[in-house]
């Protein structure tokens, strides 16, 4: 199939398609009338490209998983490499889960503190309580 016709099965630009061959992640054969030809496993690795860049993965993280495919690999995700990889991301994900908990449970406190100092006025009380703090404490 053609560069264009690939594109759209995978869902994406020609110009994707470049930047990706740019990269080496996709590797065109040359037609006799110099169009670039791929198969049915080019379209195969840009969908393992694409369902992890959907998962937060980073154009190079996938390269283990493209190179396992082009290895013949039943699966992109089957070669200690891409392991490897899926074990640094969960990692990276497990960190950044616990710094947005941080994050909540500050964001939760201040909502607490902010809504304490309303509550006389939900009360109808006539009096300004201490000027409202307008910084994040921690």
């Amino acid at each position: 199939m053609r560069i264009g016709e690939l594109a759209r099965k995978a869902g994406t630009s020609t110009r994707t398609l470049r930047y990706y061959e740019s990269r080496g992640l996709l590797t065109a054969r040359r037609a006799d009338n110099g169009y670039r030809e791929y198969g049915e496993e080019d379209l195969l690795l840009l969908r393992q490209i694409r369902t992890l860049q959907d998962f937060g993965f980073d154009l190079e993280e996938t390269r283990p998983f493209v190179e396992c495919l082009r290895a013949g690999h039943p699966a992109g995700d089957s070669c200690p490499a891409s392991l490897a990889v899926y074990r640094r991301k969960l990692d990276e994900l497990d960190g950044l889960i616990e710094r947005l908990a941080g994050v909540r449970a500050q964001v939760a406190r201040q909502l607490a503190v902010a809504e304490e100092v309303r509550a006389p006025y939900a009360a109808g009380v006539d009096e300004a309580p201490d000027p409202p703090r307008c910084e994040m404490t921690g």
